[in-house]
């Protein structure tokens, strides 16, 4: 399901973002989780919602320059979306498999956790983590995109987060505990709450560590942008296996939470409107 991601206030990873438990409120202390997306590399290229139009488009308009760094690009879904827009784009990614598809896609991906990448000479005009920035370290990765970045560079780390229809929240809820009843989340708390509410905790304490960055950024901003998508039966069910949650499961505990969220929507008629929320955490190096 596109988008269970958690922020320190949500704590399953449906979406394809988050720990929980008592890494909620530091998600880049699980590894293990942020680098099991690249299981199956392409089905997550292909699944994966991609960004609205207007938030590229804003982010290229609003940076001094064309040049970007793409940060957790994986399979380089965001920085293709940028290069149509006109702007090139390197992207860094700790997923050998992630960066191995970027490459084979377009995008110039080298392999490294942002918080040991080191750009040299290279300096960039907007440094940009597209549902990535909660897996870094808030205070080494917000420093190291100071000194990556030119003078009046963005930052601008953003998620799509998606509220879960009831139904479907409670499929994958019971599905889950019966396949995963030591799993340290609570799947029912984290799908039942509403998404938006737990990410605005979370790009608080990135805008926060953004302020603490030794007056490096101007006062962060805070854009969203509310759209939707509907999903066939299949397209949801493609999904719902690229969520850290989820991407690790024995394929027979995947068939079976896959086959109750697809009696779920058989009985909505076969599809599912999902509502998106688009935020970001805008800055710029002063």
């Amino acid at each position: 399901m596109p988008t269970l991601p958690s922020s320190a206030a949500s704590s399953a990873s449906a979406a394809g973002s988050q720990p929980a438990n008592q890494s909620a409120n530091e998600p880049h202390r699980r590894r293990d989780i942020a680098e099991s997306f690249g299981t199956d590399a392409e089905r997550y290229d292909r699944a994966r919602p991609r960004y609205p139009d207007d938030l590229i488009q804003r982010i290229v308009a609003a940076a001094p320059g064309s040049d970007l760094l793409d940060v957790g690009c994986g399979t380089g879904i965001a920085a293709r979306q940028f290069q149509a827009a006109g702007c090139k784009v390197l992207g860094v990614e700790p997923d050998a498999r992630m960066a191995a598809l970027a490459r084979r896609l377009g995008t110039d991906a080298e392999v490294a956790k942002f918080e040991d990448w080191e750009p040299g000479e290279r300096r960039f005009d907007a440094v940009v983590a597209g549902t990535a920035w909660h897996w870094i370290d808030l205070a080494a990765g917000t420093a190291k995109a100071a000194q990556a970045l030119r003078p009046g560079g963005l930052l601008v780390p953003f998620w799509n987060v998606a509220e879960t229809p009831p139904d479907l929240a409670e499929a994958v809820a019971d599905a889950a505990e019966r396949v995963m009843p030591d799993a340290p989340f609570d799947f029912r708390a984290a799908l039942t709450r509403s998404m938006v509410d737990g990410y605005q905790v979370f790009l608080t304490k990135a805008a926060d560590a953004i302020r603490a960055a030794d007056g490096a950024f101007g006062e962060p901003e805070f854009w969203r942008y509310d759209w939707e998508f509907t999903y066939t039966r299949e397209a949801w069910l493609d999904v719902l296996p690229t969520q850290g949650a989820f991407t690790r499961l024995p394929a027979d505990a995947l068939a079976e939470i896959l086959d109750a969220v697809g009696a779920a929507i058989d009985a909505r008629g076969g599809t599912v409107t999902m509502p998106y929320a688009t935020l970001a955490v805008v800055t710029c190096l002063r």
